[in-house]
């Protein structure tokens, strides 16, 4: 088949900066990521090369302060970014939405002293973040947590394991949530610790079905001694912390679904232009057309509700039930489109000759990431019904 360039997403976006901004990571999707995605993700390797650029091109702290190495960008420009990134492959776009993820607490809660100390190698020098909350037993149920933090003089001590962690291995900083207290979301404590730490270890990476450049490992830590310079906020205020920042990280995996979407309907468009049958392209036929209509306004319904929310965010107004509608419209538009995406290619859909089998496997987690999306109609629910009576 001869290729298609998909034509560019036209954004509105508010400053001739953010245009500008726009341009520069289109310009490295193109010529440093999209070319080698499918290759690096058959051989599931991971692409430190491309989060160093990134980190170089100021694309890992966007939405923060200038301060100390941030973009000082609105969420509205930062989340169009992780879309123009997840579209050229999931494994980058993802990985910089949960490094911000990873910064966000020390960002938001940690004292001034902190924010100087660290946020400038997390934001701007190199480094790569990992969000570490979930466990082999505490998933949904976060608040059940059973890692242990425990004081020892100016130290604690933290011991336990957690489970299902994007960049486990190859982070060189963690956020952790540990019990240091009772039973409980009040019993829960944020801490920053260093990848390198003596007793942090990675399992061996999990086999998983998609996104298979993005390294997902179990993290042990076995007596992992930390200062109390590195907890992040006050005692048992971690969950509150980790709730805060899970509000924001849905907002960028909404964003990678919709660009992961992107790029299956362009797939989608291009396949159906070029494919002929019956002396005729394939886009010519009216069933097939539809399914591309429904594809393209899912995906600007999509783009609209992250949008929508992320302003809200920007105006200081509370986003916690956009994002939850946001994170949960568009990962299923994004397996939606993807399968669709696949059924338009026909039997080479079905191979890994074309890249959407691999659009359909990655999409499926981001159903299941950050909440999953049984979890995000409760959290909406709520919002809309009140809480359940007991």
């Amino acid at each position: 088949m001869p290729d298609r360039a998909p034509q560019p997403v036209d954004r509105q976006l508010p400053t001739d900066e953010a245009r500008d901004l726009i341009s520069l990571v289109r310009d490295i999707a193109q010529h440093e990521i999209a070319a080698k995605a499918a290759e690096e993700e058959d051989a599931g390797r991971f692409p430190r090369e491309v989060f160093t650029l990134l980190s170089r091109s100021g694309l890992l702290g966007l939405p923060y302060d200038s301060e100390h190495g941030g973009g000082e960008q609105p969420y509205e420009v930062y989340l169009q970014v992780l879309e123009e990134l997840a579209a050229a492959r999931l494994t980058v776009g993802l990985g910089v939405s949960v490094h911000t993820l990873a910064a966000y607490g020390l960002a938001a809660y940690g004292s001034k002293e902190q924010r100087a100390e660290y946020l400038p190698r997390m934001l701007g020098g190199g480094l790569l973040g990992a969000y570490a909350l979930s466990e082999p037993a505490s998933g949904s149920d976060a608040a059940s947590l059973t890692t242990k933090a425990v004081r020892d003089g100016d130290d604690w001590v933290i011991t336990g394991t957690k489970a299902w962690i994007t960049h486990g291995g190859v982070a060189d900083f963690y956020t952790v949530m540990a019990r240091t207290g009772g039973e409980g979301p009040r019993g829960i404590t944020a801490f920053l610790v260093p990848g390198d730490a003596e007793g942090l270890s990675a399992a061996a990476p999990e086999r998983k079905m998609g996104l298979k450049g993005s390294p997902t490992a179990q993290i042990h830590l076995d007596g992992v001694r930390v200062g109390d310079h590195r907890r992040i906020g006050e005692e048992g205020q971690g969950f509150a912390i980790a709730l805060s920042a899970l509000d924001s990280g849905r907002l960028g995996i909404a964003a990678c679904a919709i660009g992961l979407a992107q790029a299956a309907l362009d797939e989608a468009v291009a396949y159906a232009a070029d494919r002929r049958q019956f002396g005729r392209p394939i886009a010519d036929f009216q069933g097939l057309r539809f399914l591309l209509a429904d594809m393209a306004t899912q995906i600007e319904a999509g783009r609209a509700l992250y949008l929508a929310a992320a302003r809200l965010r920007d105006a200081g107004r509370p986003f916690a039930r956009q994002a939850a509608m946001a994170k949960l419209f568009c990962t299923d538009t994004a397996m939606k489109a993807t399968v669709d995406a696949v059924q338009v290619l026909g039997g080479y859909g079905y191979t890994a000759d074309f890249p959407a089998e691999r659009y359909m496997r990655e999409a499926k987690v981001l159903q299941i990431v950050e909440g999953t999306n049984q979890i995000q109609r409760m959290v909406i629910a709520r919002h809309v019904a009140g809480p359940e009576t007991r």
